[in-house]
């Protein structure tokens, strides 16, 4: 396991899924971990668990759409654990339906959640990594922001934006020993891919070279590998996390 001792994580959409799988194991390397999401009950959850096993979490209620929540959960997370070493933007939403069907909001709720508020977090994270020339920015986006996908142009477009997000911050504070890179999961069973079919289920995992659909686990632990000093001389990549969905 790598260690993160010493170091403070702050994971968005932690209530469940994907951002619950990472906040446990970056407390089991270690970390101190900052969990922020909508659900507030849900969150208690996470950090009982943590606790549970040794670490110490702390819950955030937060809606990442809103810019003044953001600043103001920065904020008050730095102020109980004193910074912030890892970001891990993982907070997203669906609104699917087909390109000429979509409604002006389903698109500008998508954008606003998985594409603008990673770059205002970052904003807001990033001010404490400069100063003390440490960071780690993860975010995960989806094998479908580099595919494209039928009935998700808003999700595609907003997670395609999120990897060029990522190369261009990188590209910015490198000098200050500070990465950023992407994480593309493919197909993962979570609360967001719950309500699909067993025979549409059963078609996919027959889609990928492994023979299995991926869990919240194996993105969690390509986050903590990023977020380690292993990972020192990697940044603005896109690892792609899907089972042998997509090669190249």
């Amino acid at each position: 396991m790598f260690s993160l001792q010493g170091k403070v994580a702050f994971v968005t959409g932690a209530s469940q899924g994907i951002g619950r799988a990472c906040a446990l194991v970056l407390a089991r390397a270690g970390a101190t971990v900052a969990v922020a999401a909508r659900n507030q009950e849900k969150l208690d959850a996470v950090v009982a668990e943590i606790a549970a096993a040794g670490g110490q979490a702390a819950a955030f209620q937060l809606d990442v759409s809103s810019e003044d929540a953001i600043k103001a959960t920065v904020k008050a997370v730095q102020a109980q654990f004193g910074k912030i070493d890892i970001l891990v933007n993982n907070a997203g939403i669906t609104r699917d339906t087909l390109m000429m069907r979509m409604k002006r909001a389903d698109w500008d709720d998508v954008l606003a959640t998985n594409l603008t508020a990673p770059h205002l977090l970052i904003q807001a994270c990033i001010g404490s990594m400069l100063k003390q020339r440490w960071g780690r920015i993860i975010n995960i986006t989806s094998i479908v922001g580099q595919t494209g996908q039928a009935g998700q142009a808003n999700y595609a477009a907003s997670k395609a934006g999120l990897i060029g997000l990522t190369m261009s911050v990188a590209r910015e504070v490198a000098s200050r020993n500070i990465t950023v890179n992407a994480i593309a999961p493919g197909y993962i069973e979570t609360a967001m891919t719950s309500d699909l079919s067993a025979e549409v289920k059963d078609s996919i995992a027959k889609s990928i070279p492994l023979g299995r659909t991926g869990t919240g686990m194996d993105i969690a632990h390509a986050v903590v590998f990023l977020a380690s000093e292993e990972a020192n001389y990697i940044t603005g990549e896109v690892m792609k996390v899907n089972g042998g969905m997509l090669m190249g």
